[in-house]
């Protein structure tokens, strides 16, 4: 057992994990002043719903048996995974490691129904969403299954993480429906600091989230995590180009949004792609992203509130097939379409349409039944209270006496 990559993948562990309550805080200060705690506790409730279910028997139908859609149960409870042995690293942190994609991945699917879906509802599509969509995809992805054995690539979670929730999202956000207020109200931050506190912390744990991946202290890692900070940059300061030609003025809700995409597109391509490829994908990535929450969704009509796949789910298919084009066999050995790689880029393109199809697919199937079994929406009064009163019986601001916004 090498102890330098045992604890290199230790931190990186811890690094991810602390993406989960940073997403409350980014999605918290986007949501409104009567509805953040709801959307906090939306994003942090995976910590332990998806924590007990990944030992339990997560891990097992993501990493062991040699299916092509689905694992085994020979690993249920952690049974047979070694805290000591394994392939660089005890298997044990690696299931660790793994545990905390999970957790992060089902958080970002919140983002897109904050406001109006119940949180006993959310719960049970959490828990169901996490046997029928993640396990499987970690497992047709990382597992050996059949995007692997079609060649396509996903570093770090292209497809098994942003694609797949971002898609979800949009299919629950059409499912419940728009917001009592959508035609009638300009919904804007209430908590702006709360959205750059969330953004650097996203940001911090990247590193471990992207450079972790190689799962050793190596030159994969180190590329990673530049090409990462690269890509998340490059993003950052696209957006506020966008914004400085568009609306006169860069906003710091902006900059922050940019930054995100731009670690959302570099995901899949980390380990794969030059550093001077994660220029282009971050400086190209905002302008997609920006003119689909800026324009496509209102011409659409779509609640997405917090831009869940306007975010994950176009940063992650654009991330993916600039994987395609970008990845450089001179990096790790995968050759993409620049390079002469047409199989790559092909195998790219099918991946992304199956992680569409089947995540959708299942998410809108998992979304009515649940509909059949308990209410998935609160009353339209309900709604007006605020979410946090009337799902939680709490508020963030108790001297808080004027109308909400």
């Amino acid at each position: 057992m090498g102890t330098g990559n045992s604890g290199f993948i230790l931190v990186c562990s811890g690094m991810v994990f602390l993406m989960t309550p940073a997403l409350a805080f980014f999605y918290g200060g986007l949501e409104r002043r009567k509805n953040i705690l709801n959307t906090m506790m939306m994003v942090i409730c995976t910590m332990g719903l998806a924590s007990v279910l990944w030992v339990a028997a997560g891990y097992s139908l993501s990493f062991s048996g040699t299916g092509a859609f689905i694992g085994n149960i020979d690993k249920l409870f952690f049974q047979q995974v070694s805290m000591t042995d394994g392939e660089g690293i005890p298997e044990g942190l690696f299931a660790a490691f793994q545990m905390m994609f999970a957790l992060i991945t089902t958080a970002i699917i919140t983002g897109s129904v904050v406001g109006r879906m119940r949180f006993s509802a959310v719960f049970l599509f959490i828990g169901c969403w996490l046997f029928l969509v993640y396990f499987p995809m970690a497992h047709m992805v990382w597992g050996g299954g059949f995007l692997d054995a079609i060649g396509s690539i996903d570093f770090a979670g292209g497809n098994v993480v942003h694609i797949s929730s971002g898609i979800s999202g949009l299919v629950l956000a059409l499912v419940v429906g728009k917001r009592r207020e959508f035609h009638q109200t300009e919904y804007r931050p209430h908590n702006i600091p709360f959205v750059v506190l969330g953004a650097g912390l996203l940001w911090f744990g990247w590193f471990g989230f992207n450079a972790g991946s190689a799962l050793a202290a190596d030159g994969i890692a180190i590329q990673a995590l530049l090409t990462t900070n690269t890509a998340a940059a490059a993003a950052m300061l696209s957006w506020m180009l966008i914004e400085k030609v568009l609306l006169g003025k860069p906003t710091i809700v902006g900059a922050c949004t940019g930054a995100v995409v731009g670690l959302v597109a570099i995901t899949p391509g980390a380990g794969f792609v030059s550093l001077w490829s994660s220029f282009v994908i971050g400086a190209l990535v905002s302008p997609f992203c920006y003119y689909f929450i800026s324009v496509i969704k209102h011409r659409l009509g779509l609640d997405d509130a917090l831009d869940a796949f306007g975010c994950h789910g176009i940063g992650g298919i654009f991330g993916g097939i600039m994987t395609g084009i970008f990845a450089d066999p001179a990096v790790n050995h995968q050759t993409g379409l620049l390079y002469g790689g047409t199989e790559l880029f092909i195998a790219q393109i099918i991946s992304i349409v199956f992680t569409i199809l089947f995540a959708g697919g299942i998410s809108f199937l998992l979304i009515h039944v649940i509909k059949r079994v308990l209410p998935i929406r609160v009353t339209e009064q309900e709604e007006a209270i605020g979410m946090d009163r009337s799902e939680h019986d709490e508020t963030a601001y108790p001297t808080f006496m004027g109308l909400d916004s």
